[in-house]
């Protein structure tokens, strides 16, 4: 297969009707559905995210991918869980405590899921007993915060320290980000990673779980 597969090319330009299609297809045809999802949509995002940092993509574009990918992942996710296929990581994704805007979280939801991880969507408003749990329970790998307000900025910080107190500091990596967010408030609070839009989230994310 290439980029020229029309699965590639329906994520890719937002196709949700045919990204279902083209994905129903190929797995009536035989075609593993790791390899759909190593090969085709994984790139296709990839491609979709350079395309953002480019600005040759912006935010409705970003969506409609986002979109043909989810709908194809509808007939590919039940078939890996079966398979026991191993996803890139589980992420557990919110925004922190007293933070109710939810756009950039969803942005970056949507490209983490278009890279092959696994999502715990734990909504907005998060209290971190809520992250700790999605560790603990749900076994996520890496918890994504996010904050739009510089008064709910200190929750993230609350946050990372209340995972060192459960002792669970070394099982987890912590990635912040949002308007107010910095790489240096990143590092002043001790999370393990930041990023200031969607693509480079799913780059720190793999990252974060190689190393």
């Amino acid at each position: 297969m290439s980029n020229t597969h029309p699965l590639y090319q329906a994520v890719l330009t937002g196709d949700v009707r045919t990204a279902k299609a083209v994905t129903q297809e190929a797995l009536a045809a035989g075609v593993p559905p790791q390899q759909l999802l190593d090969e085709q949509m994984v790139p296709a995002m990839d491609e979709v995210g350079r395309r953002f940092e480019t600005h040759e993509y912006f935010v409705p574009e970003l969506l409609l991918a986002a979109r043909a990918m989810k709908g194809a992942l509808e007939f590919i996710r039940p078939l890996l869980a079966d398979s026991g296929a191993k996803s890139a990581g589980k992420v557990a994704i919110g925004t922190v405590k007293g933070d109710l805007h939810d756009i950039g979280k969803n942005l970056v939801l949507a490209m983490l899921e278009g890279g092959g991880f696994e999502i715990v969507d734990l909504g907005v408003d998060v209290p971190v007993e809520k992250f700790i749990a999605a560790v603990k329970e749900q076994g996520a790998n890496i918890v994504a915060m996010s904050a739009l307000l510089t008064t709910t900025m200190p929750s993230m910080k609350a946050a990372i320290a209340a995972f060192s107190e459960a002792g669970i500091r070394d099982k987890v990596k912590i990635m912040v980000g949002g308007a107010p967010v910095t790489q240096d408030f990143a590092d002043e609070i001790g999370a393990d990673g930041f990023s200031d839009n969607a693509s480079g989230a799913v780059r720190l994310a793999r990252t974060l779980v190689a190393n």
